[in-house]
């Protein structure tokens, strides 16, 4: 099982630096790639009762260019063992998450000015998401395509909100019944997704960083259940500690995080508390 993972880690990111590759080789007129490390023990997953600790390493790029931005972010997420790999395995799950936007600009592509008021500007958004997970009740294979308008706010830094349909399925695996679910289409829905990245300054410097996903219910799932809506809002507060250490600025970040997910992947968290999770982590990043 660790092997197969392994393999499937491995081809994402050759994926994931392929695709870093294509960004590199348009006429990209600025970009940041990071590496981050963040810590919780208070994750939760649907149908598991227990506070569950992970680690999560993840490795980010973005870009800009004549007409939009590019970005990708794949995580590698490691549970202790109260979130199992397998049925009995006193080793914690592994999942590789990846994530790919795409946003063209409308006012680069037709030379028309989109600002208005609080709009700095207008673009479209398509991407991808799709993760690989191995634990012992559901090990996920999620695939997911998504697509929609795009509005940039004028504020320091960045603020982009957008409204995607969202295409997912997924072919779960269960381990405890040893069953096979055969890939499933969920209904198309919608999500209102915030990103943002603010610089302020309280006498050291920091950034306010996260964002938000507000998911409509995507029908029944792959057992004939209702699915509910999601909340997902992930922030932090971070530091720029790099002038401490001598590098340039915006090179060496460290800060607190909070998510809040409630009703998990769609699960209700009625009488299933692992399906709304609430938790503090610690994040370093690097950035090149």
């Amino acid at each position: 099982m660790q092997k197969k993972f392994m393999n499937n880690t491995i081809l994402a990111a050759y994926a994931t630096f392929a695709l870093l590759g294509a960004g590199a080789a348009q006429a990209v007129d600025w970009s940041d790639t990071a590496l981050s490390y963040r810590y919780g023990t208070h994750f939760a997953e649907p149908f598991n009762p227990a506070d569950i600790k992970k680690n999560i390493l993840n490795l980010s790029h973005v870009n800009g260019y004549a007409y939009g931005k590019n970005f990708i972010s794949a995580d590698l997420l490691l549970s202790d063992k109260t979130d199992p790999e397998s049925v009995g395995s006193d080793d914690g799950a592994r999942e590789l998450y990846v994530l790919y936007r795409h946003t063209l600009d409308l006012g680069k592509v037709t030379g028309k000015d989109f600002k208005m008021g609080a709009m700095r500007g207008l673009g479209l958004t398509a991407g991808f998401d799709f993760n690989v997970k191995h634990d012992a009740g559901y090990n996920s294979r999620k695939r997911m395509f998504v697509a929609g308008p795009t509005l940039n706010l004028d504020v320091p830094g960045f603020l982009d909100i957008s409204l995607l349909a969202l295409w997912e399925s997924n072919a779960p695996y269960n381990g405890f019944s040893k069953t096979s679910t055969p890939r499933y289409d969920y209904d198309v829905h919608p999500m209102l997704n915030l990103v943002w990245g603010i610089p302020f300054n309280a006498g050291v410097p920091l950034s306010f960083e996260g964002y938000a996903n507000f998911i409509g219910s995507k029908g029944k799932d792959e057992f004939g259940g209702g699915t509910k809506p999601e909340t997902n809002i992930d922030m932090q507060v971070m530091y720029d500690m790099s002038a401490a250490v001598g590098a340039a600025k915006n090179t060496f970040k460290v800060g607190i995080e909070y998510q809040f997910w409630k009703n998990k992947f769609g699960n209700s968290d009625r009488g299933n508390p692992g399906a709304t999770a609430r938790t503090p982590m610690v994040r370093a990043e690097y950035h090149f």
